[in-house]
């Protein structure tokens, strides 16, 4: 592939102000791999990003590619990459650490201070045509996981890294608050780990009947039954809402030497209830991304233990992705995928 070709690229020039450009292909550096994409899912920090032109510190300041949820294949490769990587069907993690500082040496790429993530400003993300990414960070796929599937290991990752912090083991109790995307998708990943009752709390009714569907032994309506007394102590507590409330009354739920793992995006602050994490010792943290994940979440994936395939509930190609973003509105949409070279026709 020649470096004067051009590709179609979604840029948000500004807060919901999206337009498509013609854009070079980008460089494919030593070591790294360029990928075509096949597949991204909308993620809530896109749609953050679309509406607000924030998430905290990071702020959209000039013209920005969304999407970091992305699978395709590696159409070329930079020195150092074995040539038959070409042709290879992948799912990219979306990251791009220095390897050196003294997070990333510890293991924890993920708290890397020097951190490029997709779709982070300034770094642009995955809705366009071509992507590059270092090569060990293009994970190959089995031709058994699709590339939609391919594209949501991103945010089972996630899911992955928030049981992993809770603790969760064959027989462990869970409660997880807030059946959208990621509550489901952590109920999945709850349950691929050994969980025997998974707890989900949500409003929306039709909410609580799918996660049912997903890995749920239990649903409740947090406006009618007290959450934080009602529910039988668990060992451990996912917050997928960003909800202060939902948080305070999850982690009063969690029973001693328990863990509460907040995952959603909420609050800058909220209070807590300190007494009860002091007293029963209760472990609360956060969810910052993920490490280590993908080997994970392909097997899981291409064992059946986890499907991702059928949380796909919209499809729009690079014209549409104003569409995409604005999904969420649609009670009835759990994940939207954006096609750049193209939705493809129904099987």
């Amino acid at each position: 592939m020649t470096t004067d070709q051009r590709q179609r690229a979604s840029v948000l020039l500004g807060t919901q102000d999206l337009t498509v450009e013609d854009r070079p292909v980008p460089a494919v550096d030593p070591g790294d791999v360029l990928v075509r994409v096949a597949a991204v899912g909308v993620c809530g920090s896109d749609v953050h990003y679309y509406r607000h032109g924030r998430i905290g510190d990071f702020v959209v300041e000039e013209p920005l590619v969304l999407g970091h949820e992305l699978s395709g294949t590696i159409v070329a490769v930079g020195e150092g990459v074995d040539e038959a990587r070409v042709r290879e069907r992948v799912a990219v993690e979306p990251q791009r650490p220095c390897h050196h500082c003294a997070q990333c040496l510890a293991g924890r790429y993920n708290l890397c201070p020097d951190m490029r993530f997709y779709a982070t400003p300034p770094v642009d993300g995955a809705f366009a045509e071509f992507v590059t990414i270092e090569s060990a960070f293009a994970h190959t796929l089995p031709d058994s996981v699709s590339f939609e599937a391919g594209a949501l290991l991103e945010p089972l990752s996630v899911g992955i890294a928030a049981v992993r912090k809770a603790r969760i083991v064959p027989g462990s109790s869970v409660l997880i608050a807030g059946a959208g995307p990621i509550g489901i998708i952590c109920a999945q990943a709850a349950r691929a780990f050994g969980a025997s009752r998974i707890v989900v709390s949500d409003l929306v009714p039709e909410r609580r009947a799918r996660a049912l569907d997903y890995g749920a032994t239990e649903v409740v309506d947090p406006t009618a039954v007290s959450v934080a007394s009602d529910i039988v102590p668990v060992d451990a507590f996912i917050d997928a809402s960003g909800a202060p409330r939902a948080v305070s009354d999850g982690i009063k739920a969690v029973g001693p030497a328990g863990a509460a793992v907040l995952v959603g995006l909420g609050n800058s602050e909220m209070s807590l209830p300190v007494e009860h994490i002091q007293n029963l010792e209760v472990t609360v943290t956060g969810i910052f991304r993920y490490t280590n994940t993908w080997p994970v979440a392909i097997e899981l994936v291409a064992s059946g233990q986890v499907d991702l395939d059928s949380l796909v509930t919209g499809r729009f190609g690079l014209d549409d992705v104003r569409e995409a973003l604005e999904s969420d509105t649609d009670p009835e949409s759990l994940k939207s995928v954006v096609y750049p070279g193209g939705v493809p026709s129904a099987t």
